[in-house]
């Protein structure tokens, strides 16, 4: 199943527990989303961040989503793995296998997300 929606995410810079060396700069934030389509759902989680002093940046992210999925409520944790080097990003978001809670257990799938004119989309690709 393919399911695409847009959501508003609200990102809260924590204080760091380390510091970077080189000009490198570690952050860590709190996000919280609201999902809206065909996945009806909020979802807090905390993400860590490394930006490089010429540009190139990674990040990691776990989330936990609750709501309803195509009706269908429960929930389940995302994790996120990106990349930006040179205008290129890579972002790998999926569902960690056996988290997923209520009438969606047994949940697996991808999640691609998408930033047009300043709004957030997501496609979600998911099996039952």
């Amino acid at each position: 199943m393919k399911i695409k929606g847009e959501f508003e995410v609200k990102l809260n810079p924590q204080d760091g527990y380390t510091q970077g060396n080189d000009g490198i700069k570690l952050g860590r934030m709190t996000l919280d989303k609201t999902f809206h389509g065909d996945l009806d759902a909020k979802s807090k989680g905390e993400m860590l961040s490394a930006m490089t002093p010429l540009g190139p940046a990674g990040y990691v992210a776990i989330e936990q989503v609750q709501g309803t999925l195509e009706g269908k409520k429960g929930s389940f944790v995302l994790q996120h793995f990106g990349t930006i080097n040179k205008g290129k990003e890579r972002l790998i978001l999926e569902v960690v296998p056996d988290s997923a809670t209520g009438e969606i257990k047994g949940l697996s799938g991808t999640m691609a997300i998408n930033i047009e004119d300043g709004k957030h989309y997501y496609e979600f690709d998911y099996q039952l």
